[in-house]
C-alpha cells in the first residue's frame, strides 16, 4: 500500500489520540472535490491535510488552498508531496485556535473527535460552502427530521445557520488505518436562519435545556431547567414565565418541535 510505504519511509504512525484515518480511496476524494463546485477563483481551506491525498487534487482544481495540519511529523510529507503545487499555503496549525486567512471554500476530511467544535467554529465564519466528512451517526443527526430519533440539539442548531445535504456514506475501508465506524460526506450551504430569534443567546440556552429533556413535554422539559435558564428564579416566578408561552407548544414532546417552534419559545423567554 502507498500510503503504508510513504509512512514507514518517516516512521510515522497514524496517532489513535489525534483520530487520524486518513481517506485513500481517489474516487471518494475525488467525489469530495466535486461536491465543492471549485474553479480557480476559489480560496480552499483543508483542516487536517494528512498525508495530501485530499490537498493535491485541491491544488489542481482551486485557486489556493490553506492546507492546515496540526501534526508536525506530517510536514515532511506535505513538503515532499506539495512541492509541484505554488497556489497551496501549508501552515502547522490547530484549527480550533488558529487566526485565519479569508477563504470562500472548505473541504476537509476532519478528525471525528473535532467535528462538533470545527462545525460550529466554521459557521462562526464567513464562507459559501463546506465539503466535510464525519462519523456516519454524527451526520445523521445533521440531516435528522423532528421526531426521528437521531433528531436533537445538533440538528436544530447547524440547521438554523447552514442548509444541510448528505451526500454519500464512506465504508472504513476507503481509509488508512480503517475507523471502527463508517463515515458520511456532508455538505454545508451557511444561510441566513429561516426564523431569527431576538436572542440566540437565549435561543442557545432554551435549545440546550429543551433537548436535556428530550422526549418529555416542551412544559416539563423548560421547568426541569429552570434554574439554568433562570438563575435565581422562584419555582412561582418560572411558572408565570411558562403562562406566557402558548399551550400548544407546551404540549408538545421537546423531540417534536420544529427549529421555528424552538425559536418561538426562545422569544416569550426572552428577557
Amino acid at each position: 500500500m502507498e500510503v503504508l510505504k510513504l509512512l514507514q519511509r518517516r516512521g510515522i504512525r497514524p496517532s489513535k489520540r489525534a483520530g487520524q484515518h486518513f481517506l485513500v480511496v481517489e474516487d471518494v476524494l475525488r467525489r469530495m472535490v466535486e461536491y465543492a463546485e471549485l474553479s480557480p477563483q476559489d480560496t480552499v481551506l483543508e483542516i487536517g491535510a494528512g498525508i495530501g491525498n485530499l490537498t493535491t487534487l485541491l491544488a489542481e482544481r482551486a485557486g489556493k488552498v490553506l492546507a492546515l495540519e496540526k501534526d508536525r511529523r506530517l510536514l515532511p510529507v506535505l513538503r515532499e508531496r506539495l512541492s509541484g503545487y505554488d497556489n497551496v499555503e501549508l501552515m502547522n496549525v490547530d484549527f480550533l485556535k488558529a487566526e485565519l486567512p479569508p477563504f470562500n471554500k472548505v473541504v476537509s476530511n476532519l478528525p471525528f473527535q473535532i467535528s462538533s467544535k470545527a462545525t460550529f467554529k466554521l459557521l462562526g465564519m464567513k464562507f459559501e460552502l463546506a465539503v466535510l466528512t464525519y462519523q456516519r451517526e454524527f451526520a445523521r443527526r445533521l440531516v435528522a427530521s423532528p421526531g426521528s430519533e437521531d433528531y436533537g440539539r445538533l440538528t436544530v442548531a447547524v440547521g438554523m445557520r447552514a442548509e444541510v445535504e448528505l451526500m454519500e456514506e464512506v465504508s472504513p475501508a476507503c481509509f488508512f488505518p480503517p475507523p471502527k465506524v463508517s463515515s458520511a460526506i456532508v455538505r454545508l450551504r451557511p444561510r441566513p436562519p429561516p426564523l431569527s430569534p431576538k436572542s440566540w443567546e437565549t435561543f442557545d440556552g432554551v435549545l440546550r435545556a429543551l433537548f436535556q429533556h428530550r422526549r418529555q413535554k416542551v412544559r416539563n422539559a423548560l421547568f426541569h431547567s429552570l434554574s439554568k435558564l433562570w438563575p435565581g428564579t422562584s419555582k412561582r416566578e418560572a411558572s408565570s414565565l411558562l403562562a406566557r408561552i402558548p399551550s400548544e407548544l407546551l404540549e408538545k414532546r421537546v423531540l417534536d418541535l420544529k427549529p421555528e417552534e424552538i425559536v418561538r419559545l426562545s422569544d416569550f423567554t426572552s428577557p
